[in-house]
């Protein structure tokens, strides 16, 4: 098994996109200690998610510092976003070793789209970001973690490797869903000390049939 940890925004939001966003930024002495827990930890995977300049700005450095890499599932309708990764940001990610993946085109949920919504979030945003990063992008991360068995559908048509969820569980090797966990303004060091460790959650038979739920629906 596998532990994915998923961030969204290092420090403080100059503002806010959408309502209750600076809940899923953490703050930057936080996100470093964090990652001076991972050396080591061979099981664990780590992502950003939104496309915000703070994972240029603040993460890739620490990362490289520390010898990591990460997976970054930018935002296609932000490239122009002054406080959003452009095309010169990928550029900076590729070269320092990061991997970019979708986050879809609006950071609407994928769930529900209908088919030229569809067309747009998932394929239209992919090749925009391909085109921006100069990057074939094989993976992406479901926005609000929203989706039902139509959506992976849609996915697994439209050709990626690899589809990320917010599920809050340990993710089995090579599974093509993979859940992770977003850290965010209410976790501690313990807390994610906890996480990484493995330790046993009792919500986590509850999160695992949702999941399980979410694929049939």
């Amino acid at each position: 098994m596998r532990i994915h940890l998923c961030f969204h925004g290092i420090g403080v939001p100059r503002r806010e996109r959408e309502p209750g966003e600076g809940h899923y930024w953490v703050s930057q002495d936080l996100f470093l200690r964090i990652l001076d827990l991972i050396p080591g930890h061979d099981d664990v995977d780590l992502s950003f998610d939104d496309g915000n300049r703070s994972d240029v700005e603040i993460a890739m450095p620490a990362l490289v510092e520390r010898g990591l890499g990460a997976t970054f599932f930018a935002l296609a309708g932000r490239l122009q976003d002054p406080e959003s990764l452009d095309a010169a940001a990928l550029a900076r990610l590729r070269a320092a070793g990061m991997r970019i993946g979708t986050h879809g085109w609006a950071h609407v949920p994928w769930r529900g789209l209908d088919d030229a919504q569809a067309q747009r979030e998932l394929v239209d945003a992919r090749t925009a970001l391909q085109a921006a990063s100069g990057a074939t992008i094989h993976d992406a991360a479901l926005p609000l973690g929203r989706y039902d068995r139509r959506l992976l559908h849609r996915l697994r048509t439209a050709g990626y490797d690899r589809v990320f969820t917010s599920d809050r569980l340990p993710a089995p090797d090579r599974s093509w869903l993979s859940p992770r966990y977003s850290v965010t303004d209410a976790d501690t060091l313990a807390s994610v000390q906890g996480i990484l460790a493995h330790r046993p959650d009792p919500g986590d038979a509850v999160r695992l049939g949702k999941s399980l739920l979410k694929r049939l629906r």
